[in-house]
């Protein structure tokens, strides 16, 4: 149970044609589930190739589990779904240890946490106890139960789905927990074309019952170590940084984004550069992934409830704010 972490054992980067030709087998096989949402299922890929996790947010019927299933379906390797309810143990995540009558010791049963991708189903249904069941795994990619740590395999990926926390029999994610997600994305209703075609294509059947893998595990580790080799102007560093000290000292935010975020965030802009063909960082970049990373991080104040402020509005109002970097630098090379 060790966790690939060398480039050796990640194996060699692709070049960008082999990239762009694995990537997009995989968003088009996606594609026949989910229809008219290509920038969520292009988003959604990023994270993984940034070794993050992904919350899914919205109302029931929009097709959140249906993303996180036709992405595991996508790609062949180890795959467990958790349904959260309110009676889920820790235990039932994470693993326990069981007593062996015939070894007389005891013996260490993994839990559903163990594969490549795990999706959590309405993760805010479950208490808050067995939710933090996950902090550890999702952080630091192992798991400890009675005093013995397992590593979980590479790639590592939650993928979790919750109701807003207006719906009935749900709780609130520990700020901890949002932490932990790299971004929150929002299905949204389809478009009338869409839905229409839906009706069409899913009327009859359910399309992800024939999808079928078009990449394995084996792949994804050589895209990520593509994806780390995506270079990053001083520049950019500087803006990201800038980008979250202005979450910290906006006077809307009770709790500004935090040192994750901002690793998070340039991780998942290497990601959406290789996506779309480049071996190097811009601006753009993090001004596009600035709201699905950072805004389900943080607090905003009673005042900013009251009037009723997003976060989303939030840092919106930041980007336009904060002075965009303009040196030569960011679209050139590491020399």
């Amino acid at each position: 149970m060790t966790t690939p972490r060398t480039a050796d054992e990640l194996g060699a980067p692709l070049g960008a044609e082999e990239l762009k030709e694995a990537t997009s087998a995989i968003v088009a096989n996606i594609e026949q589930v989910i229809e008219g949402k290509t920038a969520i299922v292009r988003l959604a890929l990023a994270v993984l190739l940034a070794e993050g996790h992904l919350l899914i947010e919205d109302v029931p019927g929009v097709g959140k589990t249906k993303l996180a299933k036709a992405l595991a379906r996508s790609i062949d390797c180890s795959v467990r779904r958790i349904q959260f309810t309110p009676d889920l143990l820790p235990s039932d995540v994470t693993g326990v240890s069981v007593y062996n009558q015939e070894n007389h010791d005891f013996e260490f049963k993994p839990g559903a946490v163990f594969a490549n991708l795990v999706v959590g189903d309405e993760i805010n249904r479950a208490s808050p106890k067995t939710q933090s069941a996950l902090l550890e795994c999702m952080e630091e990619r192992q798991v400890t139960v009675d005093g013995t740590t397992y590593y979980l395999q590479t790639p590592f990926m939650v993928i979790a789905t919750q109701n807003p926390i207006e719906m009935e029999g749900t709780y609130p994610l520990p700020e901890a927990q949002r932490d932990r997600f790299t971004a929150r994305l929002a299905m949204g209703y389809p478009a009338p074309g869409a839905e229409l075609a839906m009706l069409d294509h899913h009327g009859a059947s359910d399309p992800l019952d024939e999808l079928r893998a078009v990449t394995d595990a084996n792949m994804i580790r050589r895209l990520i170590h593509t994806v780390r080799q995506v270079y990053v102007a001083d520049s950019i560093k500087q803006y990201a940084v800038d980008l979250v000290t202005a979450t910290r000292e906006a006077p809307d935010l009770r709790l500004g984004a935090s040192p994750r975020s901002t690793l998070q965030l340039l991780r998942t802009a290497r990601a959406v550069a290789a996506l779309e063909g480049r071996d190097f960082v811009l601006p753009d970049d993090l001004q596009a992934l600035a709201v699905p990373v950072l805004a389900h991080r943080l607090i905003p104040t009673a005042e900013a409830q009251l009037a009723r402020r997003t976060t989303d509005a939030i840092v919106s109002d930041i980007l336009h704010k904060l002075q965009i970097p303009t040196s030569d630098q960011h679209n050139s090379r590491r020399r």
